[in-house]
């Protein structure tokens, strides 16, 4: 009799996580959506978390604190080789002891795991459908899972789980047209803090005989054709060019023009590097989880498209690309 009662114990235990809700009290997951991205910046927080790409599994840990308006991060490798990635305000500075080196960039994302959604998110609705998928437990919080499911071919879908109360982002999961998932996030702890100490935000290396390599776009490049512009002629509905800029490459002094188109959820990328007609130059379609890639040689110039959604769209923006003056 006793085991029969821890028995029917456990069965309700087990059987109360499934709570049954009704239209009338599920929340708003636009609603949710907006106060999780309004989270993501405006808290401090410290958490673990697993990142899983295909077969490649990695755990970091995140700090973030929220001041004056401004965002400051710490990125720490707990797996693999030693990395560990800064961000104060919008500059990132990314240490790989292992090779003793530093690279310095403008940070574009804002963050450095991708919890930033467009505020309000009611400006995607029109190309992604939202809603309530049930509710989970993460880290040992309760959270709302919500479903993001694209209306076309051309953009991958996302499941969120949110913590219903710091509403900040406990997973997410991007999923292709046949709903496989193709990467994860997955924090396996996570404390909102009051305060950050700003010596949790300092890299634990020192640096000394690092090599630093800044990419700038406000440093002089050796441009010769000012006058050629490139834009992108075909792109899925919704999307539109929300940055352009002409860059150094790291390993050269010649710029590489770069646009980045979103429709405010997924976002590509277009390289265009001129060359010199150097041998070897590596054209076609590749993918790392959920980020495809695909490279064109066209009149002198390498076309590289690249973002989280099929090989398909990437394909398509990365062939339409043309120049004009």
């Amino acid at each position: 009799m006793k085991y029969q009662s821890l028995y029917l114990l456990a069965a309700l235990l087990v059987g109360s996580v499934h709570t049954v809700y009704s239209a009338d009290n599920l929340p708003e997951p636009q609603v949710l959506i907006d106060e999780m991205s309004a989270a993501s910046r405006s808290l401090n927080y410290d958490g673990v978390f697993v990142y899983t790409l295909g077969k490649q599994i990695d755990t970091m840990r995140i700090i973030h604190k929220s001041g004056d308006g401004e965002s400051y991060e710490r990125l720490i490798s707990l797996t693999g080789h030693a990395r560990e990635v800064i961000r104060d305000k919008d500059q990132v500075r990314c240490y790989f002891p292992e090779n003793k080196a530093v690279v310095v960039e403008k940070s574009r994302l804002g963050k450095l795991i991708s919890t930033y959604l467009p505020q309000p998110i009611k400006s995607i609705s029109d190309f992604y459908i939202f809603e309530i998928a049930g509710e989970d437990r993460i880290a040992g919080l309760n959270a709302w899972i919500i479903n993001i499911r694209p209306i076309d071919k051309y953009r991958y879908g996302y499941q969120l789980w949110i913590d219903k109360e710091s509403k900040l982002l406990l997973k997410s999961e991007l999923k292709n047209q046949l709903g496989v998932t193709l990467e994860q996030i997955m924090f396996a702890q996570l404390h909102v803090l009051d305060d950050i100490d700003d010596a949790l935000l300092e890299p634990s290396t020192a640096a000394e005989g690092f090599t630093w390599y800044k990419n700038s776009p406000n440093e002089p490049l050796d441009i010769n054709d000012n006058d050629k512009q490139w834009k992108v002629t075909w792109m899925p509905a919704g999307f539109s060019m929300s940055e352009q800029s002409k860059e150094p490459m790291l390993t050269s002094r010649m710029p590489v023009e770069h646009l980045v188109y979103s429709d405010g959820l997924a976002m590509v990328s277009i390289y265009v590097e001129k060359l010199n007609q150097q041998p070897g130059i590596v054209v076609g379609a590749s993918n790392f989880g959920g980020v495809n890639t695909y490279a064109v040689f066209a009149g002198g110039y390498q076309i590289t498209a690249v973002g989280e959604v099929p090989k398909s769209t990437v394909k398509l923006m990365a062939d339409s690309v043309k120049s004009y003056h």
